[in-house]
């Protein structure tokens, strides 16, 4: 048995792929993955702005963890 993982952006391409995998009658189970939040996700593009920008810096990962 092997695995497909498909990132689903929308319901309408969601629709989509699970009619297309009902029409063959594939057997299939819907997983929904860890969502970041929206503040989450503002907080990861500042600190990726202010890297890029050169206002912080980033540290090895034998000092950082």
């Amino acid at each position: 048995m092997e695995t497909l993982r498909i990132d689903i952006q929308n319901e309408q391409e969601k629709k989509v792929i699970l009619a297309f995998l009902d029409s063959l009658n594939y057997e299939y189970k819907i997983e929904k993955g860890d969502v970041a939040t929206n503040e989450q996700i503002k907080e990861f593009d500042q600190r990726k702005a202010d890297f890029l920008s050169g206002r912080a810096t980033s540290l090895p990962w034998s000092e950082g963890k």
